[in-house]
């Protein structure tokens, strides 16, 4: 079952590896809540599911206003036809994307492919004044076989911050194009919990996880499928560990014996770091989540690299307060965190090396 307090609500899957949650549901069931006359907007990497484009299908069928950005690499032959013969032929890695892309321009969606020459990577869909946000993509990969998250916010302040995003991305300001447009992030309580949204490479987000990694009195948590030594965060890890702070996390096992992965000077410095995935059905570790104290939850879809923080497209959810909080917001926010950081942990007991 997912974890929620009031109308923030926290899924971790998929159940296909043990986990708590089924992750196809929540992205489906969000798009059918979408009525008539209302306004769907999507920012996703790619879309290759086929019960997620039959939802975004049936929703414009029934009258949802559906705005939809995703990533153009997908939609592309993996090399440059020498006939025309050739462009017309089905076939490669990405046709369902392909084939799901025409059906959707069928049911007269708007759809618009990115013109970020980095990577657009969002996973975010804003209906009315709930946002859906997480690591997972809307793919069939990413609902069943990579370990994800997924969070539902209802709160209007928090929505007018991803609406804000989205028009930005529909205007084309991706990557070092939107830096400049003087938005500051705002933290809103939503349940009585500290929420703030932020986004890449508007805000920095890398410098807000760092920040609060700082802050840190007990422990550091966190699954992440790529970690690069040109982020910054594996620095403040290293000098949390070095005032007494326990550190534990888990890599993808592809990304995190790379040469260029913060494995190596995170186990340098004495943190346990293990890697996972990519054996047997069970594909990457795909989450971008880190716990802090077991009170404080960084969710969404930026990876900790140099790219995430300066070109990519991106955001980050915090949820919680490391300051003082009263203690009702400290049971609560603690229900959270704990389920994530007992998600990690359950990760490193049965995938881990």
């Amino acid at each position: 079952m997912p974890v929620q307090h009031g109308d923030v609500t926290v899924h971790l899957g998929p159940q296909e590896h043990g986990a708590a949650d089924d992750l196809l549901k929540p992205i489906v069931d969000f798009i059918g809540r979408a009525k008539r006359r209302q306004t769907l907007m999507i920012a996703v990497q790619e879309i290759d599911n086929p019960d997620i484009a039959d939802a975004i299908i049936a929703a414009r069928l029934r009258g949802v206003t559906i705005d939809l950005v995703i990533e153009q690499s997908y939609l592309l032959a993996a090399s440059k036809p020498g006939t025309v013969a050739d462009a017309h032929t089905p076939g490669g890695k990405y046709e369902i994307n392909r084939e799901l892309f025409n059906a959707i321009l069928r049911s007269t969606t708007d759809v618009k492919v990115d013109f970020n020459p980095k990577i657009f990577h969002q996973k975010f869909m804003v209906l009315g004044n709930t946002v859906l946000t997480g690591s997972t993509n809307f793919t069939t990969t990413g609902v069943t076989k990579n370990l994800n998250h997924v969070v539902v916010v209802e709160n209007a302040s928090v929505a007018t911050a991803y609406k804000r995003e989205f028009r930005e991305i529909r205007e084309g300001r991706f990557g070092k194009f939107s830096v400049a447009h003087g938005d500051r992030p705002k933290e809103v309580a939503v349940s009585g919990m500290r929420v703030k949204p932020l986004f890449a490479p508007d805000h920095g987000p890398e410098m807000e996880i760092m920040k609060q990694i700082l802050k840190a009195r007990e422990r550091i948590d966190f699954a992440a499928f790529t970690f690069a030594q040109s982020s910054g965060i594996d620095d403040a890890l290293i000098a949390a560990h070095q005032n007494g702070i326990k550190v534990t996390g888990v890599l993808d096992r592809r990304q995190g014996n790379q040469r260029w992965a913060a494995k190596l000077p995170l186990e340098e410095a004495g943190i346990a770091v293990k890697v996972a995935g990519g054996r047997g059905s069970l594909g990457k570790v795909h989450h971008k989540l880190m716990v802090i104290d077991d009170q404080l939850t960084i969710f969404g879809s930026f990876n900790y690299t140099r790219p995430a923080n300066k070109s990519n497209d991106e955001n980050i959810l915090i949820v919680g307060d490391l300051e003082d909080t009263d203690a009702a917001a400290r049971a609560a926010q603690g229900t959270i965190a704990r389920a994530c950081r007992e998600e990690i942990d359950r990760i490193i007991s049965n995938f881990a090396d």
